[in-house]
């Protein structure tokens, strides 16, 4: 029998807006979960909010939430977030989310602007660890 701390699992969802781009959403491992990057798109894979950073913030921190909580941890639970942004003057319009959405004690955070992202109408992709409440 393999031993669920040093197994990785996937995380997955219903629908899984990943699965034509076959990645995975996320790796729970032992009593970490890791998610691959989120994006601003529907369940569908479709972008969400083209040109409005609040509105694709917004739909990556709610995906975000969607594959932590499918694998058993949450928002409250996060431990290091890095978020990428096309454009740093994001980082001010992204304050206010960070109380909203996840609250204190804050994660540990890296805000990194990138050159560009997988689709172009995205302004902002976010990946996580998350600690996993053990049962």
């Amino acid at each position: 029998m393999r031993d669920p701390r040093t197994t990785r699992v996937r995380v997955t969802a219903d629908p899984d807006w990943y699965e034509s781009a076959d990645i995975s959403l996320g790796i729970r491992f032992g009593d970490l979960v890791f998610t691959s990057g989120q994006a601003p798109v529907d369940e569908h894979g479709r972008t969400v909010g083209a040109g409005d950073f609040d509105a694709q913030a917004r739909r990556a921190l709610a995906n975000l939430s969607t594959v932590l909580t499918h694998a058993g941890s949450g928002l409250d639970r996060l431990v290091k977030l890095t978020v990428f942004v096309t454009d740093i003057a994001h980082q001010t319009a992204f304050a206010p989310l960070r109380t909203e959405f996840y609250g204190d004690p804050r994660p540990a955070e890296s805000f990194v602007q990138v050159a560009a992202l997988a689709d172009p109408e995205w302004l902002i992709e976010i990946e996580a660890v998350g600690s996993v409440e053990e049962r």
